[in-house]
């Protein structure tokens, strides 16, 4: 009879163990799947690669900008730029910058020589910033993707808050 006393006990020992042991792997692999998310958005995963076409057009002594829209990050927003976008796979970098002038400002242009290149690291992606010498055969653009646009002197460039990209591309092409 006493075997029989104990045999209940060891049996809820051994329940005990089975529950704990099976909720702690639980835990160990909740946490462990929360760590490899964490490891892959902010550790592993390699920032996305985007090349961009900027047109450097000129008027006389002085070169057209464009604010960008709101809609873009705080970093990005309203902040000034050359015109221009991204180039699609398979497209080359004078056909990309025709078309982006086209869709965003309904605008012919000429695209000419390569002036500079940048690469700069924003903290979600990576672009590479690529500005060509363009000429129009008139001015008459509209602003379909920009809150506002400007004809300024290269000496007047700081009177605007540009992206870090194209701050660093006027740098370059300015030297």
């Amino acid at each position: 009879m006493i075997y029989f006393l104990k045999r209940p006990q060891s049996y809820i020992k051994d329940m005990k163990w089975k529950v704990f042991s099976t909720i702690f792997l639980q835990k160990i692999l909740e946490y462990w799947f929360i760590y490899s998310i964490f490891v892959a958005k902010y550790c592993v995963m390699e920032k996305k690669q985007i090349n961009v076409v900027c047109a450097v057009i000129r008027k006389g002594y002085k070169y057209l900008c464009t604010q960008r829209l709101r809609k873009a990050p705080a970093y990005t927003a309203e902040r000034w730029e050359f015109p221009g976008g991204k180039v699609k796979p398979n497209e080359s970098d004078h056909e990309a910058l025709r078309r982006e002038i086209k869709e965003e400002m309904d605008w012919d242009i000429y695209v000419g020589e390569q002036l500079g290149s940048v690469t700069y690291e924003y903290p979600d992606f990576i672009i590479t910033l690529t500005a060509y010498d363009c000429m129009a055969r008139n001015y008459d653009f509209k602003l379909l993707a920009h809150i506002d646009a400007k004809w300024l002197k290269q000496k007047e460039f700081n009177s605007l808050e540009w992206t870090a990209a194209d701050k660093e591309l006027i740098k370059e092409i300015w030297k």
